[in-house]
């Protein structure tokens, strides 16, 4: 389902398609209401229609939308329209880590930037209960002043903490792990 510029969802106005990916296509699109440019993923119409699916993009959108943090793409809105779900998010200039690498390896200097704040905005997740699941280079953005965005929390668990389900265990263990081997000079 391709969407023309200029066609409005809700208070939001389609500028341009920017990607496309297994769960919809993203456009750059406007929000008239607070006068800034977003980013918004669309579910394809067919996908609304298999609950499994249309579950799947209400939890990357609840997910997320349960996070602030820095290294977390921060998400703005989650509506439908006409029969389409999207979410609203911010607008992210840069690229992901896998076109960043390209083929060759990062510096050690940067890798290790790079990991920290990946690690970072982990942890700000672990700690709401959210674990990511599907965590790969194309699901990490690099801006273009180098902040790493966690992206597609699609594939994300919550603890029970938050959904108050039958408990199982939550990450506190690898962050412990983790977080020490940052501090580390």
């Amino acid at each position: 389902m391709s969407i023309e510029p200029g066609a409005k969802l809700g208070r939001y106005e389609i500028r341009a398609q920017i990607g496309e990916g297994g769960m919809g296509e993203v456009y750059r699109a406007r929000d008239e209401k607070l006068n800034r440019e977003v980013a918004i993923k669309i579910l394809p119409v067919a996908f609304s229609q298999d609950p499994e699916r249309l579950l799947r993009f209400e939890q990357e959108a609840q997910a997320a939308g349960a996070l602030n943090h820095p290294n977390i793409l921060s998400v703005y809105d989650v509506n439908t329209h006409g029969g389409t779900a999207y979410v609203v998010s911010e607008l992210l200039a840069g690229e992901s880590l896998r076109d960043r690498i390209g083929g060759a390896a990062l510096s050690q200097r940067k890798a290790i930037e790079f990991a920290v704040q990946i690690t970072h905005g982990l942890a700000a997740a672990h700690e709401k209960g959210i674990v990511h699941r599907d965590l790969k280079p194309d699901n990490l953005f690099i801006t273009s002043d180098d902040r790493v965005k966690i992206l597609d929390f699609g594939l994300a668990s919550w603890s029970n903490r938050l959904m108050r389900t039958k408990p199982r265990p939550t990450c506190r263990r690898a962050r412990s792990i983790l977080i020490p081997a940052i501090n580390m000079q």
